[in-house]
């Protein structure tokens, strides 16, 4: 019966005490809310947890950049400078004379520095340069290098006794050489075929004739 306290069975099972009803519970202090950070209109988003305010870029490349720009254009101005000093000196050949070639590349010198000034205000940076795959503990190559210096003052005693076409066709075949190339005789036409080109490109396209040497009469 309902509200009648049940007694002990003899010899029997004591019955269990009910069990009180659990209520949930209750942290004695809530945890603070987590600020949430606003992104500004193009900024690049936190990753995920970083709740902290973001760093400000650093200003040490920004003025790198900036001396870039001031040496370009104080190279330019000093080109301009030095190319009104030069005389005129007009010809038939050259009507137009010496002074507009390094004007022109004044100018497109202080182009640059204004452009490349504007492009760093706006935020632009240079590309990290990608030399990931250099090995910068490898020890320097001595014989290449030697070998190529060889090349180079071998064209440099040649050049006036033998002429540009045998001393160059050494440079060339040398350098390949030193570099790692082992077919001889393609090597040894490509350079006779780049000797002859530079000879006749100098004589003919820009008036300035080279060493001819033992060739002298021949070429």
């Amino acid at each position: 019966m309902t509200g009648m306290r049940t007694r002990p069975d003899p010899g029997g099972d004591r019955p269990s005490p009910p069990v009180p009803a659990t209520e949930p519970a209750i942290p004695d202090q809530l945890a603070p809310p987590v600020p949430q950070t606003v992104a500004r209109a193009g900024a690049p988003a936190s990753p995920a947890g970083d709740t902290g305010s973001v760093a400000p870029p650093a200003r040490a490349g920004d003025r790198a950049q900036y001396g870039v720009c001031v040496f370009l254009a104080v190279l330019g101005a000093l080109v301009i400078v030095d190319a009104t000093g030069i005389g005129r000196g007009i010809s038939i050949a050259d009507p137009i004379g010496p002074k507009p070639v390094p004007i022109l590349l004044g100018v497109l010198l202080l182009i640059v520095a204004a452009v490349y000034a504007v492009d760093v205000a706006r935020g632009g940076t240079g590309e990290p340069e990608a030399g990931e795959d250099v090995d910068l503990s490898s020890p320097i190559d001595w014989r290449t290098v030697l070998l190529l210096i060889g090349a180079f003052l071998a064209n440099a005693v040649l050049i006036d006794r033998l002429g540009w076409v045998i001393s160059g066709t050494l440079l060339f075949w040398g350098s390949a050489f030193a570099l790692g190339n082992r077919h001889y005789v393609r090597s040894l036409l490509i350079a006779v075929a780049l000797s002859l080109t530079t000879f006749y490109t100098f004589a003919i396209g820009l008036g300035v004739n080279l060493p001819a040497g033992v060739l002298q009469g021949i070429l």
